[in-house]
């Protein structure tokens, strides 16, 4: 998968969190919330975000459950330009992040300690899925 997040500075333990047996997640993944606890890959703009993967999930293998890293510095993929301090969200292509437009909730995954100045480029940012910075 590309564009996973790579952790830099780990500020809490992950948390377990349900996963289907048969989904396949990269480590470094960022996770959608759904309902009673339970993580997927992210597949669109603005998600309601569990975390990030803190390990791979390998399909088939007969677990169910998922460590998810729900605090942390991390390193990530932009899909846009944004400004330091600014909340994101996640972008329509998985695993890259854009600013906040009017999300709130879960939705808003952290906040820029860097300024990515356009696609692809990558940047730290606060991972605090909920708890994020000012909205654009």
């Amino acid at each position: 998968m590309a564009n996973e997040t790579k952790l830099m500075v780990e500020t809490e333990l992950p948390v377990m969190f349900k996963c289907a047996d048969g989904t396949g997640i990269a480590k470094g993944a960022i996770l959608k919330l759904t309902e009673s606890m339970t993580a997927i890959i992210t597949s669109g703009q603005g998600d309601m975000v569990a975390g990030i993967a803190a390990a791979e999930k390998i399909a088939n293998d007969g677990k169910t459950t998922i460590p998810v890293y729900m605090g942390g510095i991390f390193k990530g993929t932009a899909g846009a330009a944004v400004n330091i301090g600014i909340g994101l969200m996640t972008d329509a292509t998985t695993n890259k992040l854009e600013t906040t437009t009017g999300k709130t909730g879960a939705a808003q995954l952290g906040y820029c300690l860097e300024a990515p100045t356009g696609d692809n480029e990558t940047f730290l940012f606060v991972l605090r899925p909920g708890a994020s910075g000012a909205i654009a």
